[in-house]
């Protein structure tokens, strides 16, 4: 199966649709990081409709682009994706975080066909994805690379080096998009460390940067498959909100890995309804 490209109107509903899941599986298991999971939804939803050359039939073809979602604590958001993708029975995510179960809180590459690989420690994503993008210009593959991280993960001195490897290597078959909603765990990112001018300083390592706007579908789609610029690594910086599309979690620190009560549940699913 290939999966359909979507109009910016129907990726919008759609994933409307995956925020409503994220609700519910989170709820359901009583864990999870539903923040970030809905600041990066449209991001992921976006590359798996619109943008990965992937077949979810098969999930290990040697000519699928890589996807790493390195801020792996959002695995809901990921499992989301990929069962609405086709990868897996939407029904199975409520089995996240039980026993035995193919959808731990961080994912895993030897229990889920179609991830990549292993993430939950910060900073190890993109450091793999610069690997995997080395492999494919070794082999002359026309396979791309495409890497998500949190920003607060950004301070995380190994996405340096690797940036500076990138840009080193000429890996214009990568692509970095970082979820930039300005919190992390316990605070605002600029209150941890700084990390403006962000665009700004991916252009000084030699990347191709651009900010855009991580909620705005057709700027997504737009950015994402735009041709690529020689020799360059592209990063794209995308403003989101942590916990958008539902009021009383949006832009709310406490909200990083806080779990909504039934009646919270019940409350999200509704505005996001009315959203509709």
């Amino acid at each position: 199966m290939t999966l359909r490209p979507l109009g910016p109107d129907e990726l919008a509903q759609q994933c409307r649709e995956m925020r409503k899941t994220i609700i519910k599986t989170i709820g359901n298991a009583n864990m999870g990081h539903i923040g970030g999971d809905l600041s990066v939804i449209d991001i992921l939803g976006t590359l798996y409709f619109n943008v990965l050359k992937v077949n979810p039939d098969e999930p290990t073809a040697p000519e699928r682009d890589r996807f790493i979602m390195s801020k792996g604590h959002c695995a809901v958001a990921l499992y989301t994706t990929m069962a609405h993708a086709g990868y897996f029975p939407v029904e199975e995510l409520s089995t996240f975080v039980q026993p035995q179960s193919r959808l731990n809180g961080h994912p895993c590459n030897e229990k889920l066909p179609g991830v990549e690989t292993s993430t939950g420690p910060l900073g190890h994503g993109l450091p793999v994805g610069v690997g995997a993008a080395i492999g494919a210009k070794l082999q002359k593959q026309d396979w791309e690379v495409f890497v998500v991280v949190g920003d607060g993960e950004i301070q995380e001195g190994s996405n340096w080096e690797a940036a500076m490897t990138a840009a080193h290597k000429k890996l214009d078959n990568l692509t970095l998009i970082i979820d930039r909603n300005r919190l992390q765990q316990g605070d605002r990112t600029h209150d941890v460390t700084s990390l403006e001018p962000l665009a700004e300083r991916f252009s000084a390592f030699g990347w191709d940067a651009l900010e855009v706007d991580g909620h705005d579908y057709a700027a997504l789609i737009e950015a994402l498959t735009a041709p690529r610029v020689a020799d360059k690594p592209r990063c794209l910086v995308a403003n989101t909100f942590k916990g958008k599309g539902v009021s009383f979690i949006q832009d709310r620190v406490e909200w990083h890995h806080k779990v909504p009560s039934p009646e919270q549940v019940e409350e999200a699913l509704n505005e996001l309804e009315r959203g509709a």
